[in-house]
């Protein structure tokens, strides 16, 4: 009986001491997890960007073809101010218009080859401001505005700051707006109104000294019309790869042969009358 008892207490300290043991496992390995969880809490950024690293998501570099077009935009718009400066008016003003073409090509050429990027839309905003408001404010200055002392350069730099303006209202609501309309007049549009007021007088042979006021009124009303809540047609639902009428081919030729005739008294005329359109609309909806 002795004996029996014996084992029998000597079984029990065996039991007692693998469950202590099992206990002391279970707790050192939740330490472990504990530790590791701390570690992952710590270090998760880097973790996080080595998976990322190691499976390829992360893209660097930007776009080529469509950031071509931009740069191709930006460095006509710092031509016309460098002509400008050195009294090549129409050269200025034809650079303004050519920054125009660029400007319409990058974020199509971006649509067509499907490289959208928030960098693209960043660094042509940043263009748009050098080409179309920079570029036509100090053309319009060195041009006619000097000669109106302090008054001329304060208007050109209205024109700036309101291109900036409309530029930064335009980012902010591109998700939002309505793609049928732009609000207030487009930054090329009125740089295209002041480039083309300085290439047809340069062509008629006026002197910018000799318009100087209405050379001031027609760079405050591009300025203006840039910050106005007025809508202006943006013709983005004309279909260009649908099928048209062949008279349209005809109308196309014939704009380009009117154009060809007399280019800045044309551009001019084009771009006043929709920089006029905005309002005349407004006033009939009203």
């Amino acid at each position: 009986m002795d004996e029996l008892g014996a084992q029998m207490m000597s079984e029990n300290e065996n039991k007692e001491g693998l469950e202590n043991t099992s206990v002391n496992g279970q707790a050192q390995e939740a330490e472990v997890q504990g530790a590791a969880s701390d570690l992952s809490d710590d270090d998760g950024v880097t973790l996080e960007v080595v998976e990322e690293v190691a499976k390829g998501k992360p893209k660097r570099g930007v776009y080529l073809l469509p950031n071509l077009f931009t740069t191709a935009a930006l460095f006509s718009g710092f031509y016309a101010i460098v002509a400008a400066m050195n009294g090549l008016f129409e050269q200025a003003a034809v650079a303004i218009f050519i920054s125009m073409i660029f400007d319409g090509l990058d974020g199509r050429v971006a649509r067509m080859t499907n490289t959208q990027s928030e960098f693209g839309a960043e660094y042509d905003s940043l263009a748009d401001c050098i080409s179309f408001g920079a570029a036509p404010a100090l053309v319009s200055y060195s041009w006619s505005l000097q000669y109106l002392g302090k008054v001329g350069w304060m208007i050109g730099f209205i024109y700036m700051a309101c291109a900036a303006l409309r530029l930064a209202r335009f980012n902010v609501q591109a998700d939002t707006a309505d793609s049928r309309y732009f609000t207030g007049l487009p930054s090329p549009a009125a740089g295209a109104v002041v480039a083309g007021m300085v290439w047809a007088a340069n062509d008629l042979g006026i002197s910018g000294e000799d318009v100087s006021v209405i050379a001031a009124i027609i760079t405050a009303f591009a300025a203006v019309m840039m910050v106005v809540n007025i809508k202006f047609n943006s013709f983005k639902e004309f279909d260009l790869k649908g099928r048209v009428p062949f008279v349209v081919i005809l109308v196309v030729v014939l704009i380009f042969a009117v154009i060809a005739t007399y280019p800045s008294g044309v551009l001019l005329a084009v771009f006043m009358l929709y920089a006029l359109s905005g309002p005349l609309l407004a006033f009939k909806r009203r």
